[in-house]
């Protein structure tokens, strides 16, 4: 069984006139890292059990401390104070033939971008106004329960939830509907802190739900005294898109990389990044209500950046497209007994290995994902080119190299670009992957650069005109200070769908 929540569309607009705006501000992960099975609280230095959607700083790694994670060269997310790791479930169609098949998050395209999520940081002290305390180093936390199958009355139960985009609807469980605009996935963490632990045992007992009130404010319990930010996780995943595959008109289709097709199990998983001072400022100075506090506290990457900050895959398995079986031991149950019992009985042997993206390839180096903005000044590599709807990077090599050019380039798949000088300004960045994305046209298990990105290849043996890659500096790599498209915190939606929290 699953209750709804109806949203009155009239309460919102009267409410953006009595009550104040609740989220001091938005850290807006407009893409992520790589979709992978790690875990670094609950699995820490393993294969985790099921796959996850992972945004933030790429010092992420299957084990990460507060130092790793600052170390990070760049974030998925806008907020550059921010370097922490935010990290959820995947969700999967569950096909009537028994596959399942990748299930987008807003944003994801055919021309390698990816969508995020967006993390509020919620200012919540409570009726007695009690000081809020900043993370400290070394801070994790998770929200949820991956083995959860079943409605719950408590705050922990309550704090998941699923909006069904461009009605008035949102449910404890995954929608038995069609939504028009999607699911909006929710989950809010714990705002009560004991003071004392970074972490515990199960990662969840050193924080608590408030006692009273609601399960996103109200007074913390004596054993948890300290208010602390609350982190509200919301991932928009296009079921839209699959409206027409539905085989079962009373119960929807759609399952979580746990193994979860009722939505209770969904969960949320927090590691610290944050420069502590910055926090400590944001959380003094932006109260509700204060706009442009955010704008004046933080810096930000642009989108661009963000899409641009990726990981390589660090396990040799596929968690996108169309799958025969979830990965690792996920058994699609409604029964949370049966759900922990395959993972207690698990014999996954799957090891942690970088599966390289590319390879040195004829006689040239890859030297990284570089940018093509073609609007902006032309083609980066300005000599001859080609398109192959069979294009590999050798294609493109044995191409560029035929006509002595320095350096190759292979970008959307089926496209070739050589040349014999790289601007500096476009070359590939220390510290980031970039967003070469695209599988090859002849060739679906390597890249082929992206949309504007460029898989590159130089001949080391020549000396091109252009700044050699590795010169490219990490401070270089973060001059840039764009300012994020959507800092503020007033509403949030699509389709003119408003987005209220209120106090």
């Amino acid at each position: 069984m699953h209750f709804t929540i109806k949203v009155s569309a009239a309460f919102c607009v009267a409410a953006s006139f009595i009550a104040p705006v609740s989220a001091t501000w938005v850290q807006q992960c407009y893409s992520r890292l790589f979709d992978q099975r790690a875990d670094p609280i609950l699995q820490s230095g393993k294969v985790a059990y099921h796959t996850h959607v992972i945004a933030g700083g790429n010092g992420f790694n299957f084990t990460i401390d507060y130092a790793a994670a600052r170390a990070s060269t760049c974030s998925s997310c806008a907020i550059k104070e921010d370097l922490s790791n935010y990290w959820t479930p995947k969700m999967y169609y569950h096909a009537k033939n028994g596959s399942f098949i990748t299930v987008p998050i807003e944003g994801d395209d055919n021309e390698g971008n990816m969508g995020g999520m967006a993390i509020y940081y919620l200012h919540r002290p409570g009726p007695d106004n009690d000081p809020i305390v900043p993370f400290p180093k070394g801070f994790r936390m998770i929200a949820g329960n991956a083995m959860k199958r079943a409605a719950g009355s408590d705050f922990a139960s309550l704090a998941v939830n699923h909006r069904c985009i461009g009605t008035d609807l949102q449910f404890d469980s995954l929608p038995d509907q069609k939504c028009p605009g999607g699911v909006r996935v929710q989950v809010t963490f714990p705002g009560c802190w004991d003071g004392k632990n970074l972490d515990s045992q199960n990662h969840q007992s050193h924080v608590a739900y408030p006692k009273d009130g609601n399960f996103d404010g109200g007074r913390c319990p004596s054993t948890h005294p300290k208010h602390i930010m609350t982190l509200f996780f919301e991932v928009t995943y296009r079921t839209d898109q699959f409206d027409d595959m539905w085989y079962d008109e009373v119960k929807q289709p759609f399952v979580f990389a746990n193994g979860d097709p009722t939505g209770y199990g969904f969960h949320g998983d927090f590691i610290n990044g944050w420069d502590i001072p910055t926090l400590q400022k944001a959380i003094t100075n932006c109260v509700d209500g204060a706009i442009s506090c955010p704008d004046q506290t933080f810096t930000y990457f642009d989108k661009e950046e963000t899409q641009a900050c990726k990981l390589p895959n660090m396990i040799n398995e596929k968690v996108n497209g169309v799958l025969p079986k979830l990965v690792g031991c996920n058994p699609v149950t409604t029964d949370a007994a049966a759900a922990s019992k395959a993972y207690a009985t698990c014999r996954d042997k799957t090891i942690i290995g970088l599966s390289s993206t590319a390879g040195d390839v004829g006689g040239y180096k890859y030297i990284g994902c570089g940018t093509d903005p073609i609007m902006d000044s032309g083609r980066t590599l300005t000599g001859s080119s080609k398109t192959d709807v069979k294009m590999t990077p050798k294609t493109c090599v044995s191409f560029c190299k035929s006509q002595g050019y320095a350096y190759a380039g292979t970008e959307y798949g089926t496209e070739c670009y050589c040349g014999n000088t790289l601007p500096s300004g476009r070359a590939p960045k220390t510290g980031m992957l970039g967003n070469c994305n695209m599988p090859c046209g002849g060739n679906p298990n390597v890249m082929c650069g992206g949309s504007q990105a460029l898989s590159l290849y130089q001949d080391l043996t020549k000396k091109g005109g252009g700044t050699k890659w590795w010169t490219t500096s990490r401070s270089e790599a973060s001059k840039s200070n764009g300012s994020a498209s959507q800092k503020g915190c007033r509403s949030r939606g699509r389709s003119g769908e408003k987005r209220w929290l209120l106090s």
